[in-house]
């Protein structure tokens, strides 16, 4: 590709909405522009980028016997009523109607479609395994879209669906998209991991996140250096304390906290370390009856040590929590007389469900609120003060320096961005749409499934937040909108200049290499500056001095200065480089 012939449409300055490196670089690179609140326009440049994301995906899922097809971006609300995702998807689920009135959704996500499309086709257990995938456009009506591609409203995803005949084939097939998304993001050349998961609202019960490590990363990712452990924060257990309690050795006592609302100023206050502080969570459980009403509210009290912070994955998970809410203050003030701030579990107005972290289980001698305004109970322990607690469970997210779950060390945190997701499904959406086949001893039997999801927009954005500098985006070759960009330097002045670039070019071109010649005739300084904003990682330099000195420059993106290369070696110095 020729410069002259290909749109490039650079900014020195970035939007003023554009918050994060990845949308400030990618709009000042023009490779996208913005239509609307989390819609954009995939100019020429980053198109480029994406198609390579796609190529890459593309060829290892059918190197690993997924089947490619394409699903509608508009889908029938019918199917999605037979799962009950209409309902509950919420306003993320962007839902419109056509002339006859009858609803549609703008789909997410393809669940449903796909298992229609198999409960037609597939009859017996002789047609499984089967993998179906598609590269498509997406649509999730964001409540606030921002940081360009990394959370917008339209986007591209590859997803894929596994249909299996039992559980050990469907984990089976589990297995094998693991390892496809390790081969595929180890293509990608950047920097993962990837992390056992929380499922969410997909469902299932075996879940990994690919996370692209980045220090603007939304999520924590917890691991062991020591080992593989590795998990999102959601799913990260926080091990029970090694030993028995130990016995107390203070009075329980109602101390003054005047103004002291909050663990670390009462721990403060009192000249305590904050691990001798609980505090105190008011969670609320609705249950509802036919018709929307509300018949019975159970009021939960949920303890945590001061330094540490509730995890609503895990605390939805416990029994009888699905669904929590956090608590009025007209409920908060019915069971404890007071209000946020000075909360305990001792001496109650009213009964409530409490629940304790394993860490809070066995600690003694602990400070909490006293359920009065400016007032805490000190040396506050377990059996004596308060009865011991009946229900003890991991709701704390972990924090660097807790015991690896698998015994092998500390953990560590570091931050990532998600963009891919293996799910284990189960039977959740087969059986919810009566997707059956006839096993082997006759009878109908509910498909196995398993689902699996890449950001293809989102992969590009993550790369550039984990690879750029203060000039601009550094691309990793494989997925560098040109890998090779060809800089001659007054070609319209030294015949000899042009022509030594055009045979260069001409050279790759033929060599399968991906390059771009800028034969816009830009001054050095502007065509640098366009260039390394861009991104390309290999850049030829032509001037006319050095040809008559017999050598060109060569300077990778992350080098600090440009290096002299024979001119008759070039082409092959370039190939060795990219091989």
């Amino acid at each position: 590709m020729k410069a002259s012939q290909f749109f490039i449409s650079t900014l020195k300055e970035a939007p003023a909405d554009a918050e994060i490196v990845s949308h400030q670089l990618m709009m000042r690179a023009g490779m996208i522009k913005k239509l609307g609140a989390g819609i954009y326009n995939y100019m020429p440049m980053g198109l480029r980028v994406i198609r390579k994301v796609e190529a890459i995906v593309r060829e290892e899922m059918n190197r690993a016997g997924a089947i490619e097809m394409t699903m509608p971006v508009i889908q029938p609300a019918e199917l999605w009523q037979e799962t009950g995702r209409f309902e509950k998807m919420g306003p993320e689920l962007l839902r419109i109607q056509d002339r006859h009135g009858r609803d549609f959704v703008v789909q997410p996500t393809s669940e449903e479609v796909i298992t229609d499309v198999v409960r037609q086709d597939i009859r017996s257990y002789k047609q499984l395994p089967k993998n179906f995938y598609q590269i498509q456009t997406k649509f999730r009506d964001e409540r606030r879209p921002r940081f360009g591609l990394m959370r917008g409203r339209e986007f591209i995803m590859k997803d894929a669906y596994s249909f299996d005949r039992d559980q050990t084939a469907a984990k089976a097939s589990y297995q094998v998209m693991a390892a496809t998304y390790r081969k595929i993001f180890d293509r990608f050349g950047l920097r993962y991991r990837a992390v056992a998961a929380d499922s969410g609202a997909i469902g299932g019960d075996l879940s990994e996140e690919f996370q692209v490590i980045a220090a603007t990363g939304e999520d924590a990712i917890v691991y062991c250096p020591g080992s593989d452990y590795a998990a999102n924060m959601e799913k990260a257990e926080a091990l029970a304390p090694a030993g028995p309690r130990r016995s107390p050795t203070q009075a329980m006592a109602k101390t003054s906290t005047p103004g002291k609302s909050t663990c670390a100023e009462v721990a403060e206050l009192l000249g305590l370390p904050l691990q001798s502080t609980v505090k105190s969570l008011v969670l609320a459980t609705d249950e509802i009856a036919e018709g929307g009403k509300i018949v019975k509210t159970q009021v939960w009290l949920l303890l945590l040590r001061g330094d540490h912070d509730m995890n609503e994955v895990k605390v939805g998970k416990v029994a009888g929590l699905a669904g929590f809410r956090f608590a009025t203050l007209a409920e908060i003030e019915a069971h404890f007389g007071c209000q946020p701030g000075y909360l305990g579990p001792v001496n109650l107005l009213k009964p409530v469900q409490l629940l304790v972290d394993r860490e809070v289980a066995v600690m003694r001698d602990w400070v909490c609120g006293a359920n009065k305004v400016d007032f805490h109970l000190t040396g506050v322990n377990w059996g004596r003060d308060l009865p011991e607690p009946d229900l003890v469970a991991d709701i704390r997210n972990v924090v660097a320096g807790d015991k690896s779950p698998d015994g092998k060390g500390l953990l560590s945190i570091e931050r990532g961005i998600e963009v891919g997701h293996v799910f284990y499904l189960g039977t959740k959406y087969s059986q919810a749409m009566n997707a059956t086949f006839l096993g082997e001893n006759g009878k109908p039997q509910f498909m196995e499934m398993g689902c699996y999801g890449i950001g293809i927009t989102r992969l590009p954005a993550a790369a550039i937040e984990q690879n750029h500098d203060e000039r601009g985006i550094i691309w990793p070759d494989a997925i560098a909108p040109f890998t090779v960009v060809i800089c001659p330097i007054s070609p319209d002045r030294f015949p000899d200049v042009q022509s030594a670039a055009t045979a260069l070019y001409e050279a790759l071109m033929t060599a399968g290499v991906d390059v771009i010649l800028d034969d816009r005739g830009e001054r050095p300084g502007a065509m640098f500056a366009d260039w390394e904003l861009i991104g390309v990682p290999h850049r030829v330099t032509i001037g006319d001095r050095g040809l008559k000195e017999g050598h060109v420059e060569y300077q990778h993106r992350r080098d600090a200065a440009s290096s002299q290369v024979p001119a008759a070696d070039i082409a092959s110095f370039l190939k060795t480089k990219l091989s």
